[in-house]
């Protein structure tokens, strides 16, 4: 086996992307980063790949083994083709500790992610527990018997006397941690110069929002989808998503994709009612 810690992101890119596209849609965390990381337009936060690890590890077929991670986030692994090679894990296990590489925890299929953790723990004297259970669901097309109102805009500077709040909401529930309001309003703002997040007003009221984000070459992501506990169970979440995924549908993309909750079975029905299929679970571990 063969490991390679990369320091250029161009050279991870091109060694990566074409493996990494066999499963797009499911690959669309790490696909995000290194089209960021190479287009090199963005280096906010975590985007800036010089504080990046990036490492493959091959045998003679080629690359059996892709791991990235954006401090501070998650180490995300993906097995080429889904085909788990034991001594390639190994291996990684292995370079990561010699060179006292320190990663909070993992982000991958289920069964990749689990394998990990049990090997890096038990070589660290560590303990890791599954911090969510996640789906990645894909759509192709709107269900159209959905009955969707209200209307999407795009989120303004006018919205951050509401918009911190949401977002913390969202931070809080859907993602396990807190911040504070500062710095959710300086991601709020950060979102809102992308020009990707979509609040749904309803008789003038904003109630709901969802996201795009990461564009690939087929496929587009959707997140930050969240609606305040006064205006739930009024199908705004369900509308803001089959807008937000047209608009995506009408730009070109084939597909959209987004992560849930396993433990949210609300979030999982709604998606499912506008057309969403799933294709694999996703676990993210964290190590004590």
């Amino acid at each position: 086996m063969t490991f390679k810690q990369y320091k250029n992101i161009k050279e991870f890119y091109n060694d990566t992307y074409n493996i990494l596209m066999k499963q797009e849609a499911q690959n669309l965390i790490p696909l995000g980063n290194i089209i960021i990381g190479n287009e090199g337009k963005d280096k906010t936060g975590w985007r800036d790949p010089i504080n990046w690890f990036m490492a493959t590890v091959s045998d003679y077929t080629g690359i059996l083994l892709t791991a990235i991670m954006t401090p501070p986030h998650n180490l995300t692994l993906y097995a080429t083709d889904n085909h788990i090679n034991d001594e390639a894990l190994k291996c990684l296990i292995k370079n990561l500790i010699e060179n006292n590489i320190s990663i909070p925890g993992v982000m991958s299929d289920n069964i990749l992610a689990e394998s990990f953790a049990k090997r890096y723990t038990s070589k660290k004297s560590m303990k890791y527990r599954i911090n969510r259970h996640q789906r990645i669901y894909e759509l192709e097309k709107i269900n159209p018997d959905i009955k969707s109102f209200g209307k999407v805009r795009l989120a303004k500077e006018s919205d951050m006397s509401f918009l911190p709040y949401w977002s913390g909401g969202f931070t809080n529930e859907c993602l396990g941690t807190t911040l504070s309001i500062q710095q959710e309003a300086e991601c709020c703002r950060y979102h809102i110069s992308s020009g990707k997040l979509y609040i749904l007003e309803d008789n003038g009221t904003s109630v709901s929002m969802a996201k795009i984000n990461r564009e690939m070459q087929t496929v587009c992501g959707v997140s930050y989808v969240y609606t305040p506990p006064y205006f739930r169970k009024k199908g705004y979440a369900t509308s803001v998503v089959a807008a937000v995924n047209k608009i995506i549908l009408e730009k070109g993309f084939k597909k959209c994709v987004l992560y849930t909750d396993l433990e949210n079975p609300t979030s999982n029905s709604i998606y499912q009612k506008i057309g969403y299929k799933p294709i694999c679970d996703s676990l993210e571990i964290r190590f004590e």
